[in-house]
């Protein structure tokens, strides 16, 4: 008779990480609390989108690191 060897779940199991679903975390936020995750670099936005989105990142949070117009942080603060 063949007795299998006893398998003890291992402690570090439970702190492996959880592969999460960015998509629907992104739309979770948008419609339970009206908050938009997007990327100027999204393949579904059209270039007017995209222009829309950099300037409205550029006035809330500053020039992104790497372009050579502008300041790197915010004007006036950032309330609004």
């Amino acid at each position: 008779m063949k007795i299998p060897p006893a398998r003890y779940p291992s402690p570090l199991g439970r702190m492996q990480a959880t592969p999460m679903d960015v998509e629907a975390t992104k739309r979770q936020g948008w419609r339970e609390q009206h908050i938009l995750v997007i990327s100027h670099d999204d393949e579904r936005l059209d270039f007017m989108e995209r222009q829309l989105i950099r300037s409205i990142g550029e006035r809330l949070y500053g020039q992104v690191h790497g372009h050579a117009h502008g300041h790197s942080q915010p004007k006036g603060g950032g309330h609004g």
